[in-house]
């Protein structure tokens, strides 16, 4: 799929990961749906961005913020045809500690939100995208989530956040299967530590001590080089039921 033919909506892309994949994706001459929290600053990435991009205020787990930001897309541009899910919470709590067991309702959330949220676009993009007539090879569309390096190496602390970013990967070849005949593509990026705005404001020291870890580039990621991997992902069309860890070789230790 070529980038000018790409309408393409990016959750979470107020910041970090998504906004990143946003900027790139419109250099490239697709058109954006800016996909973020009304509280966000969407509304400044869309104006950034330009004519390419418009920002829709969504909480990703409510079908009716989906669909009004999908109408807002195909009555400007056409229907979306690439999703790249980054919106997602993270938490840190033992199973177990001194104030007690782990808050049910806080790990729920976060099943919520990151599977919830990235299964919930998918499948209202999917409805839409069926109804349109393939390109080639059959193609009508690519979806890419984000889980991350604690699917496999999750830490101490990272169970909930763990636990739903594996969840993603589980169900990248599923849904792979269940959209092949329509033409669909899905893939994962699994981010080890990049400097998104929650590692950018840590220390100075314990930024440079985390990315001691990565064993070759010995350094935090940039977000751009996700949105590069988004971008190839979407233009090889050979891609598809993957997650690809994007790490730099890095495995996380216990803590």
């Amino acid at each position: 799929m070529q980038l000018s033919n790409v309408i393409a909506l990016v959750t979470g892309s107020a910041s970090g990961l998504g906004r990143a994949t946003a900027q790139r994706l419109a250099r490239g001459g697709a058109r954006v749906v800016i996909c973020d929290l009304p509280v966000s600053h969407g509304a400044n990435i869309a104006e950034e961005i330009g004519e390419n991009a418009f920002f829709a205020g969504c909480d990703v787990t409510s079908e009716a913020d989906i669909c009004a930001a999908l109408d807002q897309a195909e009555a400007k541009w056409g229907k979306v045809n690439v999703v790249v899910n980054c919106a997602g919470i993270a938490i840190a709590k033992r199973t177990l500690s001194k104030s007690g067991a782990h808050d049910l309702g806080i790990f729920l959330k976060v099943l919520q939100v990151n599977v919830g949220g990235s299964f919930n676009v998918i499948r209202l993009v999917a409805q839409r995208l069926a109804e349109t007539e393939p390109g080639v090879d059959g193609e009508r569309g690519v979806f890419i989530s984000t889980a991350s390096v604690a699917a496999f190496d999750g830490q101490i602390g990272q169970v909930a956040y763990a636990a739903s970013k594996a969840a993603i990967h589980g169900m990248t070849l599923p849904l792979a299967r269940d959209l092949m005949h329509l033409g669909m593509r899905v893939c994962t990026i699994a981010p080890g530590l990049f400097k998104t705005p929650m590692l950018a404001s840590l220390p100075e020291q314990v930024q440079n001590e985390l990315a001691k870890q990565v064993p070759f580039p010995q350094r935090l990621g940039d977000p751009d080089e996700y949105a590069q991997l988004a971008e190839h992902i979407i233009t090889n069309r050979m891609l598809n039921g993957e997650t690809i860890r994007l790490d730099g070789a890095l495995r996380m230790p216990p803590k």
